[in-house]
């Protein structure tokens, strides 16, 4: 019978030979033949057990688990375990390039971005989820259910709807120049960017002004915007705009 060494099992397969020792000791994958050295051989029937084993440890199985069921498990279910942790990987790297993008158009608004907002590139599984319930919580809260549906929908997101967040993104710059050049919520350019306002936020909200007017106050709170994972406005923005279009709304309605 043809035998493998170590040396060749651990180039094979990518793995240890601190691995492959211990595995043995732990009586989870062990040579068929060991001489009068001590050194170890491995059949092809031990490759095919120690490949499962890491396509189990792949798919974040425990060595316990897996020693208590890798004889019980068929190929079919070994290749059920793998693809929903691949699922689970890609699910994690979405996230993760979604908040990437996200960070990057935030550099579109500001010269630079406080090194604390990339930890979440970094967060752990516990954290992720509790970002999410915090964010689920939020939106529970503040919003009906046929409401928190549109807003899924409608508002543009700093991932991945360039189109819409440049609308929006111009909007706040053209504010913070009105503000810079100590202009009036009733001068020309502030009554511009009030009308273009009020068309994306029909366009948002889909005429529904009672939810642009809780989305709006929920936008006022620096928590539930951080919670809601929204792009941290400054209040003196959200006030400037919001006195622009009440000017236009009095001027144009008379």
């Amino acid at each position: 019978m043809n035998y493998l060494s170590t040396g060749m099992v651990s180039k094979k397969l990518n793995v240890s030979l601190r691995t492959l020792r211990y595995y043995d000791q732990i009586e989870l994958v062990q040579p068929s033949y060991k001489d009068e050295n001590g050194k170890r051989h491995y059949t092809p029937e031990n490759l095919l057990l120690l490949e499962k084993v890491l396509l189990l440890k792949s798919a974040s199985m425990s060595l316990e688990d897996i020693k208590k069921l890798i004889n019980q498990l068929s190929i079919e279910k070994t290749l059920h375990v793998h693809r929903d942790q691949l699922k689970y990987d890609i699910e994690r790297l979405q996230q993760a390039l979604d908040y990437t993008n996200t960070l990057m158009n935030m550099t579109k608004l500001q010269t630079e971005i406080k090194w604390d907002l990339l930890l979440p590139l970094l967060s752990n599984e516990q954290e992720a989820e509790e970002r999410k319930r915090r964010k689920k919580q939020v939106m529970e809260g503040w919003f009906t259910a046929d409401e928190q549906t549109i807003l899924t929908d409608q508002l543009p997101k700093m991932e991945n709807d360039p189109v819409h967040m440049t609308k929006w993104i111009n909007l706040i710059k053209r504010i913070e120049i009105c503000l810079e050049e100590n202009k009036s919520p009733s001068s020309r350019d502030a009554q511009i960017i009030a009308e273009d306002t009020l068309l994306l936020s029909d366009e948002m909200f889909q005429g529904n002004k009672e939810l642009a007017d809780k989305f709006w106050e929920a936008r006022r709170s620096e928590e539930a915007s951080s919670d809601l994972n929204l792009y941290p406005i400054k209040e003196e923005m959200i006030i400037f705009m919001e006195q622009a279009i009440i000017y236009y709304e009095t001027k144009n309605f008379i």
